[in-house]
């Protein structure tokens, strides 16, 4: 729900425009909304973290707009609701007149949705489902640097599921697009909230079933099979994709080939 800060509001703010973030310091603002000068600004409660409010502003500010993925290492929960809080502003900022008819949109006091008074549309956030799955073959798993990531970092096969399309097919379809390999045994994991910028990445495992590899150049620099002690540089802590190589290395390691 929208509301104007009258100033005595407290909790963490999470002042979010054009997917970046306000982190003075490198940290999520806690204390009285007079403090930070919101005073008479909008703002949405988005959650409690520490039993406390945490409020979303769609604002910018002059100085230190970061990215969400500087929060990658704190507390799960947390990063969520900035997760949230960045794709709400996004949400909000992109719904201000309806697609449909071109008149001005509002915020629903009821629900994350942007409604049209005059042709009666309701608009809801976009999530957009993506698999990522570890692949292993005996005691290797196939790691892959994405042409999209930056450093050196090697991490599972990963992508968007198209229309009509399961999650197990689009693994499959994933998996041959981008390696020209089979998989088989597939299993669920996990799933996690990904706001880069609207993902909801849906986490397994698998065992290689055939396939030479032979890596699509458009998504990928490079992939191979990697012995499960000898890695190369992995996606940090926290992430979906570092908990599935991880539970990999962990099967290799319970059967010792």
């Amino acid at each position: 729900m929208e509301q104007r800060l009258q100033g005595d509001e407290s909790g963490w703010w999470l002042l979010s425009y054009a997917g970046k973030l306000w982190l003075p310091k490198g940290e999520i603002p806690h204390g009285l909304a007079s403090e930070f000068g919101l005073r008479n600004e909008s703002a949405h409660r988005i959650g409690e973290w520490q039993s406390e409010s945490v409020w979303l502003v769609c604002k910018e500010q002059a100085r230190e707009m970061a990215s969400v993925r500087q929060l990658l290492d704190e507390d799960r929960g947390l990063f969520q609701l900035a997760g949230r809080a960045v794709q709400l502003e996004e949400f909000y900022r992109a719904h201000k007149f309806c697609g449909y008819c071109g008149n001005k949109m509002h915020v629903s006091d009821r629900e994350w949705a942007c409604l049209c008074n005059h042709c009666r549309q309701r608009y809801y956030p976009q999530i957009a489902p993506c698999i990522i799955v570890a692949i292993r073959r005996e005691d290797k798993i196939l790691l892959a640097q994405h042409n999209r990531h930056r450093g050196g970092i090697y991490t599972a096969l990963a992508g968007f599921v198209e229309v009509g399309e399961t999650l197990e097919q689009a693994v499959a379809r994933e998996v041959m697009e981008e390696s020209n390999i089979n998989v088989t045994n597939l299993r669920y994991i996990s799933s996690q909230p990904w706001p880069f910028p609207h993902s909801l990445m849906v986490a397994y495992l698998a065992d290689y079933a055939g396939g030479d590899l032979k890596i699509d150049k458009s998504e990928l620099l490079d992939a191979d099979w990697f012995h499960y002690d000898k890695l190369p540089q992995l996606p940090p802590p926290g992430t979906i994709a570092r908990r599935l190589i991880e539970d990999t290395i962990a099967l290799c390691r319970s059967e010792q080939y």
